[in-house]
């Protein structure tokens, strides 16, 4: 078991980890068309810039521009839960 206690997860030291997903829309999500893709199977998904980046987020900031809009599967990929603290691990540079 790790002793190491992670900082913990607030809007303050998110990374937007979980911007870097694939996000299926669902039919009532209200995200902007121009930031949507159909992927090879037909399906609607947020689209992702070039490097994996989910397109609604604000490179500047980190912060997701259509917050308000956001897809559902954002709504529920929950701040500091396990998903969430798994993703980030993930993105973390390996520790020696």
């Amino acid at each position: 078991m790790n002793d190491i206690e992670s900082p913990a997860v607030t809007c303050s030291t998110c990374q937007a980890c979980c911007c870097r997903l694939e996000v299926m829309l669902m039919g009532d999500d209200d995200v902007p068309e121009v930031l949507t893709e159909q992927d090879a199977w037909g399906g609607w998904v947020m689209a992702r810039r070039d490097d994996g980046w989910c397109a609604a987020l604000d490179r500047a900031t980190m912060l997701c521009r259509i917050y308000e809009r956001r897809p559902f599967i954002c709504r529920e990929f929950a701040m500091g839960e396990s998903d969430c603290l798994t993703e980030r691990a993930s993105l973390e540079p390996a520790r020696g």
